[in-house]
């Protein structure tokens, strides 16, 4: 279970540095995009400051499961920016929909090895 959870930390971490890094540097040119994919990152990219915020959230949030740091509040804080790119492969874009699946269960294998983190949160009172 250990061996595992490593893994899934170190493959998540890994995958979010690099795809934050390719945008926020630009390192890669945008492909062409059509339809409503076009549609939606022209809306994404007309608020100026969401992508770059999305983009430096998981740059943190990778900082932090590479470093074995933080690693609960990682896995809250990008599970919204997570569902949202599992949201967005299925409804607008299927070519990348398994990556996709493959970073959203790994973040919730990540929150139930975690769970005991978050029990305190979820004490009504």
């Amino acid at each position: 279970m250990k061996i595992l959870l490593l893994v899934v930390r170190l493959l998540m971490g890994m995958l979010l540095l690099f795809s934050s890094v390719v945008v926020l540097f630009k390192l890669v040119p945008m492909p062409e995009l059509k339809g409503d994919v076009k549609v939606f990152m022209d809306g994404m990219n007309a608020a100026v400051y969401l992508m770059p915020l999305v983009k430096i959230t998981e740059l943190v949030c990778a900082i932090a499961l590479l470093s074995n740091r933080f690693v609960a509040l990682a896995t809250v804080v990008i599970f919204p920016i997570l569902l949202n790119v599992l949201l967005y492969h299925f409804f607008l874009d299927p070519a990348g929909h398994a990556i996709a699946i493959a970073l959203f269960a790994g973040n919730l294998f990540l929150a139930y090895s975690y769970r005991k983190n978050y029990q305190l949160l979820l004490v009504a009172k």
